[in-house]
């Protein structure tokens, strides 16, 4: 038997849920596709789990008999898996039946053109045939395995176990200093966990700017951290007895053990056996093209993570709806000139545009301007450090990019994320009017001092 839609989604993560709550609020008729949880990892291995974490570990700082049970439970509340060993999806489920979709468990393969069959389980013959014009593939991501001599005689943490664990480790090797690493890795430190964070770059977070990225390292380092940059890890030396610790041997020479190693070293998209070459998906080298361009044939969408050009939610919930919006005839395309990037150590890590050398490579003319937050009066009253960073152009007295180390990251770098947007002028900027005293009173104050420049 075959079912008929208007929307065929496949993969009820952030990007699926968007599109089909869109879809489905503009009158048309929308299946989604999942074969493990609907709701995707951020709502239960990823974002929301970690930032709960974090912030039990920020309680724990300040009150050190707030203890890891706590902060466990806590996270196990926010994930639906209180004294169960799997999360509960059933709210997502409900949450996308009540808007008028049909949730189909299963594994999907795309047989043709706006065909896809989804077979319930490997081990059961029962498939279900659905057909749609608009075929939507948002099959989010998830850790990536890297081949490293000895990996495949331990059993590595990724972030689905670090976010989920509910007894601390001995000890813990991250590998891979990106926002994942960071993130957990401040976790685990401030409950008392000796932490080893291998990253291959000479900066952390190495896309991110170098003053956000050593106000993360300072951070860390003063939490316990132990860093090592730039290095590879080539080889691991299993434990000799259960709980003992691993080896990891570096690229320069040192080693470093811990009892569980997490990989976080980047992310890898799910789409073998998927069949999108069955419908004309165009395809770079057998793969997904990662440019953000949403359309992969006539009637074949993608969204989230397997879209690029990056992986965030907010990213995979915009382009989720911007599908939908493309596919039922708006005259929309998607803008990235304005993606914000956040990481939520303390302190928080805010930024988005181009840094002062990208915005040369792109042609602009670029000026840099920058103020340490220790000396401003944020600083003062919050005891707080980091620093705000703007890029300007100064023939088109444009914004270009922006970069916030400090209290309030997260949220301050959205003005500069509209202004971008919006190409608003510098002098716009400069006469708005900022809160004192703030961390967007700092950027204010780089906005005056760049219009006056």
């Amino acid at each position: 038997m075959e079912d008929a839609f208007d929307f065929v989604i496949i993969g009820a993560g952030a990007a699926g849920e968007a599109a089909a709550h869109l879809a489905t609020a503009r009158g048309a008729s929308v299946a989604v596709v999942d074969r493990e949880l609907v709701g995707g990892s951020c709502a239960f291995w990823a974002c929301m789990p970690s930032k709960s974490l974090l912030h039990d570990a920020g309680i724990h700082v300040l009150r050190p008999d707030h203890s890891w049970r706590q902060a466990s439970d806590r996270r196990d509340w926010m994930i639906n898996r209180e004294r169960i060993d799997w999360p509960d999806d059933s709210s997502h489920v409900r949450s996308l039946e009540e808007a008028g979709a049909t949730v189909v468990r299963g594994v999907a393969h795309i047989e043709g053109p706006g065909r896809v069959r989804v077979t319930a389980g490997a081990e059961s013959g029962h498939a279900r045939v659905l057909s749609a014009r608009n075929v939507i593939v948002a099959v989010g991501s998830h850790s990536a395995i890297n081949p490293i001599d000895g990996l495949d005689r331990v059993k590595p943490w990724t972030n689905r176990e670090a976010t989920s664990a509910r007894e601390l480790p001995r000890s813990l090797v991250i590998l891979g200093g990106g926002p994942t690493g960071l993130e957990l890795g401040q976790v685990y430190a401030r409950f008392g966990v000796p932490v080893s964070i291998v990253h291959s770059h000479e900066h952390l977070n190495q896309r991110d700017h170098p003053r956000n990225s050593a106000a993360i390292r300072d951070a860390l380092a003063r939490d316990g951290v132990v860093i090592y940059t730039p290095v590879r890890a080539q080889r691991i030396l299993p434990a000799s007895t259960p709980g003992s610790e691993h080896e990891i041997q570096l690229s320069d020479g040192r080693s470093v053990r811990g009892q569980q190693i997490l990989l976080a070293i980047g992310r890898t998209v799910p789409t073998d056996g998927l069949g999108l070459e069955n419908a004309g998906a165009r395809l770079v080298d057998g793969k997904l093209p990662g440019d953000g361009d949403l359309r992969l044939g006539e009637g074949l969408w993608v969204a989230g993570d397997p879209a690029g050009p990056e992986m965030h939610t907010h990213l995979a919930h915009y382009q989720g709806e911007m599908v939908v919006r493309m596919a039922l005839g708006d005259d929309v395309r998607p803008d990235y000139r304005a993606i914000p990037r956040v990481v939520f150590t303390d302190p928080e890590t805010g930024g988005v545009g181009m840094t002062v050398d990208e915005a040369r490579a792109a042609g602009r003319d670029p000026v840099e301007h920058t103020q340490d937050l220790a000396s401003t009066a944020k600083g003062y009253v919050a005891d707080a450090t980091g620093h705000v960073t703007i890029v300007v152009d100064r023939s088109s007295r444009e914004l270009l990019g922006a970069f916030i180390a400090g209290p309030g990251a997260s949220e301050t770098i959205h003005e500069a994320v509209l202004a971008i947007k919006t190409r608003t002028s510098i002098d716009v900027l400069a006469d708005t009017l900022h809160a004192f005293p703030t961390t967007a009173r700092v950027l204010g104050t780089l906005f005056m001092e760049a219009a006056r420049a």
